[in-house]
């Protein structure tokens, strides 16, 4: 396909070459002609013979409007559209503190496939992987953005429209900069700063004018989520107790007189002040809360509110926490999510229902800014390349009154990123197992836990007992590689879970065969698992591991991976000393295999049993071992 542009393009040069050249499409004479003009609201295109039109009012409606003019203009139909944008701004949230940090490639990939989708927004959550003069311990090892890599994002981005900007932590969830012993002056608890104290002030300052400086953008998300623990360690012992609404509301008094002076325009998450006016001073999604209204008045009222909400399916459970954030009286934005978190798959089961839902109540309640996160909670086994079809919902919802056509999201993502929608889709099956609920909509996460758990202890053999999951793996395994085409940029994305699923359909349910076996003094089939099958899980192991380390050095910095690295190995290891043992007892070199005397329980209340599912863990060394892995009451 060819196409010739005429109009005013100056601002938007750069972003066509870079999007033609990934969509195969050369600018040249002899093409269709395509008209360039503003419109006043609206995106609008057009395609008549050999002439069309992109009327757009914002810079990154222009990169939609050429993505749909492609799209479908390869048929050779005429056609016209008009969108109304549904949002101000729209975009994800890259979690890049959880092992996973983009490189500058990768990032510039996903910006390409936000402006064929229509995006305008992009946030990069950074806990401490961000530089910070005079701080080297701030990120240290940890693959941390350069001031230089995080303007060249900024650059890239703002070529289509998109504004980036960053969302850092001010107050909790700063337990990778705080473990340093030599920053412990900053540190009130294992994960929350030591506020009201000068040293913390300044460092907090110094935070803010670092990440700032190399974006375009005036907005800063300032964080200050899950601060449970805020003034219960070394605060307490200086200050004695004080309420945490006051140590929080003073704390961002002061961080607010930071971005006031720096002319930023600061957001933040909203659970703590939901939790505090709660019961228990715990709960978040709780419908009795209430905000008090002298509570509210003590609030800053220049900073946004950012309403996370990921679980829930049913309109009226938006409405309800809508209605809890409004006596504060602040600007209201909504976080969603896209479910990368604590899985080497997508839960799209859960994530796409949701997302359809709360942003349908966001049109209804005037929220003009959302956002789907990504979080890479425990190590970032998934990535967000697998979540571009959820990210591709919230773009069309973006450009839809009400709720778009799954068709209509079909077709998009697949002009978009290359890979059919079905195909992501079997994404959600690495947890959408026998024993999950309808859609996993209780969260189950069994391919991660199966393939970590200890074959000789079988910590989750009783949750998984009497479930196919060996057939269901197996049955996957076929999908993926019915499904894999190597001509297609993306497809190696599906190389790791095929090959997750070949690892699972052999060592999902081998330690219920082993336990049986040793029960019932089978010593043939113990015999055959230690020489024969547990040597194929090992191999079938190391198979993963290296196309999973293709996969990261692909996408992300290499500070991380050693950490997925020492988790594969523990489970090869695992599976030799289990081989040994086998053959120990087997040959009468032991008389028992004690591991295999042991009852096996349930791993949790969230359960089949229970109609929660088949099951959850949220930690990989509670997965691996009930042993201890560390123990730090007061490391210092």
């Amino acid at each position: 396909m060819k196409v010739k542009f005429q109009g005013n393009i100056s601002e938007l040069t750069q972003g066509i070459t870079l999007l033609l050249e990934d969509l195969g499409v050369t600018e040249a004479e002899g093409g269709i002609v395509v008209t360039v003009e503003p419109s006043e609201s609206n995106l609008e295109v057009g395609l008549q013979g050999n002439e069309a039109y992109i009327r757009y009012a914002a810079k990154h409606q222009f990169f939609r409007g050429l993505s749909l003019l492609i799209q479908k203009g390869q048929g050779g139909s005429n056609f016209q559209l008009s969108e109304k944008q549904q949002f101000d701004a729209i975009g994800p949230m890259f979690d890049l503190s959880r092992n996973g940090v983009l490189t500058v490639d990768a990032f510039k990939f996903l910006l390409r496939k936000m402006a064929l989708m229509g995006m305008n927004s992009v946030m990069l959550y950074m806990e401490d992987t961000y530089e910070i003069e005079g701080e080297p311990y701030f990120g240290y090892m940890r693959g941390r953005y350069s001031q230089a890599e995080l303007k060249e994002i900024d650059d890239y981005a703002h070529q289509f429209g998109i504004e980036a900007f960053p969302s850092i932590q001010t107050l909790a969830h700063l337990e990778e900069f705080l473990k340093w012993e030599p920053v412990k002056a900053y540190k009130d608890t294992k994960g929350a700063l030591l506020v009201g104290d000068e040293k913390t002030e300044r460092l907090v300052e110094n935070m803010i004018v670092s990440i700032t400086k190399p974006f375009r953008s005036k907005k800063i998300h300032i964080g200050m989520d899950e601060a449970e623990e805020l003034g219960r360690g070394k605060y307490l012992d200086h200050n004695g107790h004080v309420s945490r609404f006051d140590i929080m509301t003073g704390h961002l008094e002061r961080v607010l007189e930071i971005t006031r002076r720096l002319g930023l325009k600061p957001m933040m998450w909203s659970d703590m002040f939901l939790k505090l006016a709660s019961d228990n001073g715990e709960e978040y999604y709780g419908h009795e809360t209430q905000i008090p209204e002298e509570m509210a008045k003590r609030i800053p009222k220049d900073v946004d509110m950012v309403y996370w909400d990921y679980n829930h399916v049913e309109s009226e459970d938006y409405e309800k926490l809508i209605a809890k954030h409004r006596p504060i009286g602040n600007n209201l934005i909504f976080a969603g999510a896209v479910w990368v978190f604590n899985t080497f798959g997508v839960n799209y089961g859960l994530s796409l229902p949701a997302t359809d839902t709360a942003l349908q109540v966001c049109k209804k309640e005037g929220i003009r800014e959302v956002y789907a996160t990504m979080w890479g909670d425990d190590g970032m086994e998934s990535n967000p390349y697998i979540a571009l079809l959820g990210l591709q919902l919230y773009a069309e919802h973006a450009y839809t009154e009400g709720s778009p056509d799954d068709a209509v999201v079909a077709e998009r993502v697949k002009f978009c990123t290359g890979i059919d929608a079905d195909t992501y889709l079997q994404l959600k099956y690495l947890d959408e197992t026998p024993g999950a609920e309808p859609n996993n909509q209780k969260q189950s996460n069994p391919c991660k836990f199966l393939l970590y758990q200890d074959v000789l202890l079988g910590l989750f053999d009783k949750q998984i007992e009497g479930l196919e999951m060996s057939a269901h793996y197996a049955w996957l395994e076929g999908e993926f590689a019915a499904r894999r085409d190597s001509s297609l940029e993306l497809d190696y994305l599906f190389e790791v879970p095929q090959k997750l699923c070949g690892v699972l359909k052999r060592k999902s349910e081998i330690g219920i065969e082993l336990k049986s076996a040793y029960d019932t003094g089978d010593k043939a089939t113990l015999k055959r698992i230690a020489n024969e099958v547990l040597p194929e899980i090992a191999t079938a192991v190391s198979e993963l591991r290296i196309a999973h380390r293709k996969q990261w050095l692909t996408m992300f910095k290499v500070f991380g991976w050693e950490v997925i690295d020492i988790r594969y190995g523990g489970v090869i290891n695992r599976l030799d000393t289990a081989s040994m043992r086998l053959n120990d007892y087997v040959d009468g070199r032991i008389e028992r295999i004690e591991e295999l005397e042991q009852e096996r329980l349930l791993y949790s209340t969230t359960n089949r049993f229970t109609n929660k599912g088949a099951g959850w863990c949220s930690y990989y060394y509670r997965m691996a071992s009930p042993n201890v892995f560390f123990h730090v009451i007061n490391p210092f």
